[in-house]
């Protein structure tokens, strides 16, 4: 178990370069609004429709290190506006996320939130807006908690 929160931590030291490698993979007109808003979730939600046609095609071999820029982008989206920090279950192998980056500690937050899932099940729902939805929701529950 060591060896993998130890992967885990390399991981997340890895985040500013893996998210300047993963804008640097993107065509330069949605590099230029990758800025961690709203409106760059929906950009880049709709890049990733357009990229994959169904969730097949995003495990494809070679995808990997694309799908974890989308993680990665996701995550760091929510935390920028909802604080909160990545954290990995090793515990207990039944949860469905066990072994995947999570966030925890976000305002509003009322499950468990996996940005890699998060990204598989926007190529399923085809809506080009699934994660910034999920962003307002959040955003809307603190403001009505007040």
């Amino acid at each position: 178990m060591a060896d993998r929160e130890d992967q885990f931590e390399v991981w997340l030291m890895d985040m500013g370069d893996a998210l300047r490698r993963f804008t640097a993979s993107v065509p330069n007109e949605l590099a230029e609004n990758l800025d961690y808003s709203l409106g760059s979730l929906d950009q880049l939600e709709q890049y990733a429709l357009k990229l994959y046609p169904d969730i097949d095609a995003a495990k494809r071999a070679g995808e990997a290190a694309r799908l974890d820029g989308f993680s990665r982008y996701i995550g760091q989206t929510f935390r920028r506006s909802l604080g909160g920090e990545w954290f990995i279950d090793f515990g207990d192998a039944k949860n469905v996320f066990h072994g995947l980056p999570q966030l925890i500690g976000l305002s509003g937050q009322r499950t468990q939130i996996c940005p890699l899932t998060m990204a598989t099940a926007a190529l399923d729902r085809r809506s080009g807006t699934y994660w910034s939805t999920i962003l307002k929701n959040h955003l809307a529950r603190i403001t009505a908690s007040g």
